[in-house]
């Protein structure tokens, strides 16, 4: 049993930052899901990939899995890459083609 370590990216729905600030701890599937004959849904008998973890540092998440004995990841978290633009550069000379409404 593997569990992964990182933190959440935020909601395409949410503005800001306050969910993301947490570390979350997930198991790996154990096994893999299958689909019920008679209704056709993908189900699985794993109950730990329902399990989901949050801590407030990473090291806290840590120490829970060596704690604990569970072998673990930890994915560090990418920086978006931010693009500095202006209202000001719609207007622009050195704009390729020229703004229309």
């Amino acid at each position: 049993m593997t569990a992964r370590i990182f933190k959440p990216a935020k909601n395409a729905m949410q503005q800001g930052l306050a969910t993301t600030q947490e570390w979350q701890l997930d198991y790996e599937p154990a096994e893999p899901p299958f689909i019920e004959p008679l209704m056709g849904w993908t189900s699985s008998g794993d109950m730990k990939q329902q399990l989901t973890l949050r801590f407030d540092t990473k090291e806290a998440a840590i120490a829970y899995c060596e704690r604990e004995g569970i072998a673990y990841q930890v994915l560090e978290p990418q920086e978006p890459q931010r693009r500095k633009i202006a209202y000001a550069d719609n207007f622009a000379f050195r704009r390729s083609e020229p703004w229309t409404h």
